[in-house]
């Protein structure tokens, strides 16, 4: 039971990010005392978007099922340092590129089924331009793996 004036924490255990008001609305953050961790709050990790902004609205269902099963990796990788997936993805692309037979084109595989994610995600946003480009990067990627798997 909850005394009157204080919030259950949402189901799952979660609590919500930030600070809130009475209105219920995020507090902006401010920086200068550092945590119990020794770092300062602006670097104790990323604030996410605000809003609903990782679902599409009047999405499809396929869409809004391959939506919400993303949201959690999603979140995840936004709580990584930012140079870390770059990092990751260029390691494959050159893992990829030099070692030959079935290792290099798994590599490229996995950088072309994360590039084919995002830019799933991303399509509703893009123009044609940026869809062709993903297009034609996703295809490039799997052409060269598929020639790298025959060496």
């Amino acid at each position: 039971m909850t005394t009157p004036g204080r919030r259950r924490p949402p189901a799952g255990g979660q609590r919500p990010r930030g600070n809130l008001s009475r209105a219920g609305g995020p507090q902006p953050r401010t920086g200068g005392s550092a945590p119990r961790g020794g770092k300062p709050q602006s670097q104790a990790g990323r604030p996410l978007p605000a809003g609903d902004s990782l679902y599409t609205a009047g999405a499809g269902s396929t869409r809004s099922v391959m939506e919400r099963s993303s949201a959690t990796p999603l979140v995840f990788l936004h709580q990584l340092p930012r140079w870390l997936p770059p990092l990751v993805m260029l390691a494959l692309l050159i893992t990829g590129f030099a070692v030959p037979g079935w290792i290099g084109a798994t590599a490229l595989a996995l950088v072309a089924l994360v590039l084919g994610w995002l830019g799933y995600l991303s399509w509703p946003a893009l123009t044609a331009r940026g869809r062709l480009l993903r297009v034609a990067t996703v295809a490039c990627i799997l052409a060269i793996a598929a020639i790298q798997a025959g060496r």
